[in-house]
């Protein structure tokens, strides 16, 4: 889900490409919105800001990944450390 910047067209993975059209005040059609990635983003910069404050070009894809990794669990029962051993 995106929205309708055009550079988003070439992500149609299987057919499952879906846009809301902010430009035309258009925030959510149905269950098609972008609040969790633009909330995703938002929280990756505070903690950035916050924790980090500076990250370099040369490691910027490792920082996205490990938050990405919270990101996703963070709803988990099983503590982040515990998942981590169990992968190791």
């Amino acid at each position: 889900m995106t929205d309708e910047f055009g550079g988003y067209n070439y992500v149609n993975l299987h057919n499952a490409h879906e846009t809301v059209a902010h430009g035309k005040k258009q925030y959510v059609r149905g269950n098609v919105h972008t609040n969790t990635i633009e909330g995703f983003w938002g929280q990756l910069k505070r903690s950035e800001r916050g924790t980090y404050v500076h990250v370099s070009k040369k490691h910027m894809q490792s920082y996205i990944n490990e938050f990405a990794f919270r990101y996703n669990l963070r709803a988990s029962a099983v503590p982040i450390f515990e998942v981590l051993l169990a992968r190791v």
